[in-house]
């Protein structure tokens, strides 16, 4: 942010789909979130908490593998996972590069980023000033971070979850499986917050019945208005620009003053 120096210590937002964040020029599509733009306006109005964004650059055609749920991705039987990771794109490109391996994803952002980071900058470590966000299938990912190292991270913001994981709500065991992990692992309500939100067009025309599932579990583990959001944005497509027009709603959410 402007101003940075050693003279504060700064609360950490870590997002996925890094090259996504900024700068339109290096973005596949053309289109960013404009983070530096979001969130200095924010701290100029003195509205969240000093805070740095470390953007985590996605490995391209290892996303999908780095960003689906392991745990319970293997939890379904061995068939049924060579099956799906046999999955087309719509474009017809393989949907998984290899086995699933986000547990090494977020063991590479705990155990190696985050104290680099915290060596580098003039941050904060604790759980209370280190959040995690993403959309679509960085949606998910940051779900399992917060779920998988409670003690690490105080909030998550998924903007359009991939609950599907694949393509297709037809015969997809995915989200029945995330559901069931959610019961067993979500973080205590009482030192988490967890925004989830979703448009009604293009590829987020399929996330409504996934997301009316989920919040069931969230009230279920104990989740209230003031640790979990769900918003739906009527007209908003599956986009940057989208999540980009609404990125402060989680962020004044999870930082807040």
């Amino acid at each position: 942010p402007e101003g940075y120096g050693n003279g504060k210590k700064y609360n950490v937002l870590y997002m996925h789909d890094g090259q996504m964040l900024f700068d339109a020029s290096i973005a596949w599509n053309k289109q960013v979130w404009e983070m530096d733009e979001k969130m200095g306006s924010l701290l100029k109005q003195g509205k969240i908490r000093d805070c740095i964004v470390v953007g985590i650059w996605n490995s391209g055609a290892n996303r999908d593998i780095d960003y689906i749920p392991q745990k319970p991705f293997e939890s379904l039987p061995a068939e049924v996972q060579d099956t799906l990771l046999k999955v087309r794109k719509p474009d017809g490109s393989a949907a998984f590069s290899g086995k699933v391996q986000s547990d090494n994803y977020l063991k590479f952002l705990v155990t190696e980023l985050k104290p680099f980071i915290y060596r580098e900058f003039s941050t904060l470590t604790g759980r209370k000033n280190t959040f995690i966000a993403g959309s679509s299938k960085g949606g998910l990912i940051s779900l399992y971070a917060i779920c998988e190292y409670p003690l690490v991270f105080g909030g998550a913001a998924c903007l359009s979850t991939h609950w599907p994981g694949i393509y297709t709500a037809v015969n997809n065991p995915i989200p029945g499986t995330i559901f069931q992990y959610m019961k067993q692992n979500l973080p205590s309500p009482k030192n988490h917050r967890i925004y989830f939100d979703y448009g009604t067009e293009t590829l987020d025309t399929l996330y409504e019945q996934y997301q009316l599932e989920a919040d069931i579990i969230m009230r279920l583990k104990g989740y209230t208005s003031k640790n979990w959001i769900t918003r739906k944005f009527q007209g908003d497509d599956h986009s940057e620009t989208a999540w980009r027009n609404r990125v402060s709603i989680p962020i004044l959410f999870l930082m807040g003053r």
